[in-house]
């Protein structure tokens, strides 16, 4: 929390030595993330910035993007709105306007399910349905008169 604010992010990192799958699994998450932050513009939809871009990107990769999990908006209070999905949907979509902070934070798995599950015993671990290996990256954004600025970096 700076002033009161709050801000997010995350990153997935490797540890030790990885096989291919799970690097391009690491690249193709951060770069949905960061094709998305950069689409994002004053008077756009925020889902055509986001889940619009995301998605495809990470479907062409043979991967999916997990639809139970989602980012959110950020200033005064943890977690405001909006709700940010990092997929198409057709839900309710607002217009991007100066001044507006938000997470983008795409999780996702492995391979073409997107399912997960949270494990009760800390009701807080997020397991991919057909275990395979998830990652996930995040940024606070705000728009700007012109664009977008990254708050949070790792």
């Amino acid at each position: 929390m700076v002033d009161g604010y709050f801000g997010d992010v995350s990153e997935s990192l490797a540890v030790g030595e990885i096989d291919e799958q799970k690097q391009k699994l690491l690249e193709v998450t951060k770069e949905a993330m960061m094709l998305a932050i950069n689409s994002i513009r004053p008077g756009k939809k925020l889902n055509q910035c986001v889940g619009r871009i995301i998605e495809p990107y990470v479907k062409a990769a043979g991967l999916s993007v997990v639809r139970d999990l989602g980012g959110h908006g950020v200033g005064l209070e943890f977690h405001e709105e909006p709700f940010v999905y990092h997929f198409v949907t057709e839900e309710e979509d607002c217009e991007l306007v100066p001044g507006m902070t938000f997470t983008i934070e795409p999780m996702v798995n492995a391979s073409p399910d997107y399912r997960v599950w949270i494990d009760k015993k800390d009701g807080w671990t997020v397991r991919t349905m057909d275990g395979a290996p998830s990652a996930q990256f995040e940024r606070t954004v705000l728009v700007t008169e012109t664009g977008v600025e990254i708050l949070t970096k790792y």
